[in-house]
């Protein structure tokens, strides 16, 4: 069975810095974790305490919550090989992969 990623991504407001760090990690894990993620998206300033119990510091930041263990990128969303990396996280195989 395929595990699930779970991921938060932290941003501020509906600022087009935002919009595209969402759409890009949608496109991400769309096409590399094939349905098998959660994502939630947490606006700080409309939860703060959320936020401050995360020590979020700077928008955007993902943070990936399973499977351990725990990692964050802080910034731009729009590497997806150093958004993988970052994270520690790894694509299903597509049919042919080995």
């Amino acid at each position: 069975m395929q595990e699930k990623y779970v991921l938060r991504l932290y941003i501020t407001g509906k600022t087009p810095r935002s919009e595209m760090a969402i759409s890009m990690l949608r496109r991400i894990c769309d096409e590399d974790f094939k349905g098998q993620y959660q994502l939630n998206v947490i606006d700080i300033l409309e939860h703060p305490q959320l936020a401050e119990d995360e020590k979020i510091l700077a928008t955007p930041t993902l943070i990936k919550v399973l499977p351990q263990p725990l990692r964050r990128i802080i910034g731009d969303l729009s590497n997806r090989e150093k958004v993988l990396f970052g994270l520690d996280l790894h694509p299903y195989p597509t049919q042919g992969d080995s």
